[in-house]
């Protein structure tokens, strides 16, 4: 595990302790330069859970992922960097009501001398690692977040401005190895009910909002105002992708 290439990454320069605060620091730096983007799955590259190549994807090959990439190659990190870490499965929560499967979804346990959960693979969420063991509201980034117990689970549940708290995904403290989320990986890049197949998307989080280019649109949210510009041309589209997030395609 390369530490400081991941860093350099990532743009982070702060301190390398093993502590909440860096613990915060990272999980920022991360979600602020690696893109949550699902396009090897369109490309139909398979996404192989070894953490070599995840790590190798992420910062080599200036990539994003999915979930597993991403929570995974961050798992890599922090482990390089001496925290201790368990990787937790999750079911995602539906629009319709109710939770997707067991494992469709990986999110990261840090232990310190208080638990955290932190997950840079969920997209638009929080920015900061949650306090695992605390049952009140957490502000972040104009943002609510609490943990909620829920049927001998624990809940994420969001509140943004003056909507109601909605749920994002439910989990278990059970830990479990990479090669456990390998079967709903390999349904998310295959199966035509899985979100990633049905369209393709590269988003990222900016200081002040968020970068999202979806299907043949780019869409830019800065301080809550929302812009949208369609792409007129698959050249447009590769340039999107290399302007906004670095990401250089050979094929498509």
């Amino acid at each position: 595990m390369d530490v400081s290439s991941y860093l350099s990454r990532i743009s982070y320069r702060g301190p390398r302790d093993v502590s909440a605060e860096t613990l915060r620091e990272l999980h920022k730096a991360h979600l602020l330069a690696i893109p949550f983007e699902n396009l090897d799955v369109h490309l139909k590259r398979a996404i192989v859970l070894d953490e070599q190549k995840l790590v190798s994807k992420v910062v080599d090959e200036r990539r994003g992922g999915i979930c597993y990439e991403l929570n995974a190659a961050f798992c890599s990190l922090l482990s390089g960097l001496g925290f201790r870490v368990s990787i937790l499965s999750a079911g995602v929560a539906r629009d319709e009501g109710g939770f997707d499967p067991p494992f469709d979804h990986m999110a990261l346990l840090v232990h310190l001398e208080e638990r955290w959960l932190a997950d840079v693979g969920f997209g638009d969420s929080f920015r900061e690692p949650l306090r695992l063991d605390l049952r009140g509201a957490q502000d972040q980034n104009n943002e609510s977040y609490r943990i909620v117990d829920a049927e001998g689970q624990h809940l994420i549940v969001e509140r943004r401005e003056s909507e109601l708290w909605k749920p994002q995904y439910r989990f278990t403290l059970d830990p479990y190895k990479l090669d456990d989320f390998g079967e709903m990986c390999r349904y998310h890049q295959t199966s035509p009910e899985s979100p990633f197949t049905q369209k393709r998307v590269c988003t990222l989080a900016t200081p002040s909002g968020r970068i999202t280019v979806t299907g043949m649109r780019v869409i830019i949210t800065d301080h809550g105002e929302k812009q949208e510009t369609e792409l007129a041309s698959h050249q447009e589209w590769l340039a999107a992708l290399r302007e906004h997030f670095g990401v250089e395609l050979d094929q498509f």
